[in-house]
């Protein structure tokens, strides 16, 4: 089992997880254009991929997700309210019903109910059967649901957006910065080391950091608020970037050593 991340950030999101010949798109924010090129760049082309899921209807995760689904001719899974939210999307969809695991290939996939500003937004975790992926990215909050469901994984693909201090000094209008501190919005450096501190992390292998803001974080505040929750963790800790994404990682393959 091994996952990357074609981009994450603002300005596009796209994750792959790939097990046997099951291979998912998790989110496509990024031009048609733009998504086969960042495919390409590892290893893989849009026929290989088994389907799309969609965490919800936000431009820099969905933008790219009709176009793609419909030239390769890819199923697309997302919940009900997500749909609803998305007028111009004209293609049939399955149906994620939150909080209840479906399977695709040879994946068990089972979708978390988060708190996000978007119509019924959702997360995922990815069950191979051996080792367990977990994505939580676009959450205001951390609730006991998440912390109970989030434990126990192997690799954890999880959001550090903004620093406090920086997003109060920052750019953004006060409506902005409400939202994006807001328990609808995103996980700050230290709600997501909290949720590192708070699951159990015996079989946890690596943490990727995803969806680092541009203009209120800094990948070396991220990478140091979570290194500290994880002291004393034999793992590996990775960013993913906004331009570059984050290369395959093989879960099961991880030699455990610090790389902060």
């Amino acid at each position: 089992m091994r996952y990357c991340s074609l981009g994450s950030g603002s300005k596009g999101n796209a994750t792959v997880v790939e097990f046997g010949q099951t291979r998912l798109l998790i989110d496509c924010g990024f031009s048609l254009k733009a998504t086969e090129q960042r495919l390409a760049s590892v290893g893989l082309s849009a026929r290989q991929l088994s389907a799309i899921l969609v965490t919800h209807e936000h431009s820099d995760h969905i933008s790219g997700v009709q176009r793609l689904a419909k030239r390769y001719r890819l199923p697309v899974y997302m919940t009900a309210g997500t749909r609803r939210a998305l007028k111009d999307f004209e293609l049939p969809y399955e149906r994620i019903d939150l909080d209840c695991g479906f399977v695709i290939g040879n994946l068990h996939i089972f979708p978390v109910a988060v708190p996000h500003d978007a119509r019924e937004p959702c997360q995922f975790i990815f069950d191979s059967g051996e080792h367990r992926f977990g994505v939580l990215t676009d959450t205001g909050a951390i609730t006991p649901w998440i912390i109970e469901r989030y434990s126990g994984l192997d690799a954890l693909f999880l959001e550090a957006n903004y620093d406090p201090q920086m997003l109060a000094d920052g750019p953004y209008p006060p409506s902005l910065r409400a939202r994006v501190g807001g328990d609808l919005g995103h996980l700050s450096n230290q709600q997501a080391a909290g949720l590192l501190r708070a699951i159990d992390k015996a079989q946890l292998k690596h943490v990727a950091i995803a969806h680092i803001s541009e203009k209120n974080n800094r990948p070396d505040l991220a990478l140091d608020e979570l290194g500290r929750a994880l002291s004393g963790w034999q793992g590996q800790l990775h960013l993913a970037k906004q331009n570059l994404g984050l290369p395959w990682q093989d879960i099961a393959g991880q030699t455990l050593t610090l790389c902060v």
